[in-house]
């Protein structure tokens, strides 16, 4: 059975029946009108997904436990507010649980003890009120400025042993901080995001030819120096959710977005896009395109030459020759490197998805010896074969990359995922320099690309010039807003090797809130803590960190870490050392 961990949100309705006896067509007029305008548009707000509406309630999971709680809250707000100007026998209230926990996957269904215990928390909750677990408490209780009360340890239904409850205390509703990112002032150049085109095939399986449109139109617009592109992690958050284009400019930051829909039929393609103003909703432009496959990579070119004109961007001599050059003619090439960058963009890690995406590069290569890209997809699916050890020589999957990277380089020196690539290889070769220029020839190519700001950044974390990286990273969070569990730990460890101990912490301890099962992050928190002379709070982590993971080696650890001086390598040890965690 497949599992992950999961924030899971519980709710029902109070007083069901009572209600429906009372007045059964009204109460179901205005439970749907509940559910579809609020309740469903504020999970998705928080990047959360409905898993099902159950007659009086409805279950829901998020990535994020942070992101819960705030739905939980927010949610309860609003209908606070809706039923203030109601007659009082047509007010719906909600009883609200949030747990962390492990669930089952079965098809767009979730079961298991995590839901059983979001279930059985929503019944201790009040009218109107949250109660989580305390798993979610240790979480949120950091990073959300909302009161909870400590209810102990409660027995309950079907669950073999206590759980710890804390409840939302609700007489501060009215100050309930708001969470969207309203406030992130505007780049100074023009801002897009390129939201996920819309599959209108019939067939499911085309969805990787749509998300790879997508991606190549993120693509090349960020070659374009004058202009600011949100990346494609944080685009791709917004696919199949429920969202207003001018909530998500809001959100992310920008001012522009691009959306559109894509039908691939046969050998024919309809595309249509429409650039759309975030502040006021309004089209700048719109246009449908009805071809012939083969005219797929003339559509993406018009495209992104009609955004670059309705923005008023002027592209120089170098960016225009990137945007038009490079890539391949050959249709059914593209089409290969768009499924085999699909696999190793998706969730699924192992070694059945390593050997069906290099057969896709290898087939495109086989068909287009010349197309750059589908060699610098093998580079990178080797880089991830020497970390993850799916193949049965991952020892030698570095040589492989580093030769897929030089090819793709050798075929077409402007294609930035290659030297992104190529620095990767440098990376855990320890080779500084070639590391450092090759996220440099990246960022120069395309300077809005996200990860190769991050390899900059880290690169200088890992040469002792901490205070350099920050620039670097923060930049790619704020390019990337919505994915940002890699980038925050790389920032605390920039803080962490500064000697900036107390801003490590807030950062490590927002990496642990966007990604509870890390043992990476609670490992540096426990010796930023250490070096703070907070020894409690640095035993509360490392036994956290042990449960999470019982063989954790902090020598391990820091030997894998590509430190060129011993000393900052030290840090870490002496603040475990200080912390008594180590001897």
């Amino acid at each position: 059975m497949e599992r992950r961990l999961a924030a899971i949100m519980d709710a029902d309705v109070v007083g069901y029946s009572r209600l429906i006896r009372s007045d059964e067509d009204g109460t179901l007029a205005a439970l749907k009108s509940v559910l579809t305008d609020l309740i469903g548009p504020k999970i998705a707000e928080h990047h959360g997904r409905v898993v099902k509406f159950m007659g009086d309630g409805v279950l829901a999971e998020f990535a994020s436990v942070v992101e819960a709680v705030r739905a939980a809250a927010e949610m309860q707000q609003a209908l606070a507010e809706r039923n203030e100007v109601l007659p009082k026998g047509q007010r719906i209230a909600f009883r609200i649980g949030v747990n962390l926990g492990d669930v089952v996957i079965d098809g767009d269904d979730i079961h298991g003890d995590g839901v059983n215990v979001a279930a059985r928390l929503e019944g201790l909750a009040e009218p109107g009120g949250v109660c989580v677990s305390a798993a979610v408490y240790d979480q949120v209780r950091d990073r959300i400025e909302l009161p909870f009360e400590d209810l102990g340890e409660q027995r309950v239904k079907n669950i073999d042993r206590p759980v710890r409850v804390w409840r939302w205390v609700r007489d501060t509703v009215a100050s309930l901080p708001k969470v969207d990112q309203t406030n992130m002032p505007l780049p100074e150049r023009p801002s897009i995001v390129v939201l996920p085109f819309n599959n209108m095939s019939r067939d499911a399986e085309q969805e990787y030819f749509s998300d790879g449109i997508t991606e190549d139109v993120i693509t090349d617009l960020s070659k374009a120096s004058g202009l600011f592109v949100i990346a494609r992690n944080s685009a791709f958050v917004y696919k199949d959710k429920t969202f207003s284009v001018p909530h998500v400019c809001r959100e992310l930051g920008v001012k522009f977005a691009l959306e559109g829909s894509i039908r691939k039929v046969g050998n024919r393609v309809r595309v249509t896009a429409q650039l759309i103003d975030g502040s006021s909703g309004g089209h700048l432009w719109a246009e449908r395109y009805d071809r012939e496959l083969t005219d797929i990579f003339a559509v993406q070119d018009d495209i992104t030459q009609q955004i670059v004109t309705a923005l008023k961007v002027t592209l120089s001599e170098a960016e225009k020759s990137r945007i038009v050059d490079g890539g391949t003619n050959d249709v059914n090439a593209h089409d290969l490197f768009l499924r085999g960058r699909e696999l190793i963009r998706g969730v699924k890690k192992d070694r059945e998805m390593f050997d069906q995406a290099t057969a896709c590069f290898r087939r495109a290569i086989e068909l287009d010896p010349n197309y750059a890209a589908p060699y610098a997809g093998l580079g990178m699916a080797y880089v991830l074969d020497h970390q993850n050890r799916w193949s049965e020589t991952p020892e030698s999957s570095l040589d492989q990359a580093e030769r897929f990277s030089s090819w793709a380089i050798a075929r077409d020196d402007q294609d930035p995922y290659a030297h992104l690539v190529a620095s990767l290889v440098a990376m855990f070769r320890m080779d500084y320099q070639r590391w450092a220029d090759e996220a440099d020839r990246a960022l120069s190519l395309n300077p809005n690309f996200a990860p190769a700001l991050n390899a900059r950044g880290v690169v200088h974390i890992y040469t002792g010039q901490p205070e350099m990286a920050v620039p670097y990273i923060e930049r790619a969070m704020r390019l990337d807003p919505a994915v940002q569990q890699q980038y925050v730990h790389f920032l605390g460890t920039a803080y962490f090797v500064a000697g900036d101990y107390e801003t490590a912490v807030a950062l490590f301890r927002d990496r642990i809130a966007i990604n509870p099962t890390t043992d990476l992050s609670r490992a540096f928190l426990a010796s930023a803590l250490g070096h703070l002379g907070k020894l409690d709070e640095a035993g509360e982590v490392w036994r956290e960190l042990k449960e999470i993971n019982p063989r954790y080696s902090p020598v391990e650890h820091i030997g894998r870490l590509p430190f060129r001086d011993s000393s900052d390598a030290e840090k870490f040890t002496v603040g475990l050392r200080k912390a008594g965690l180590v001897q």
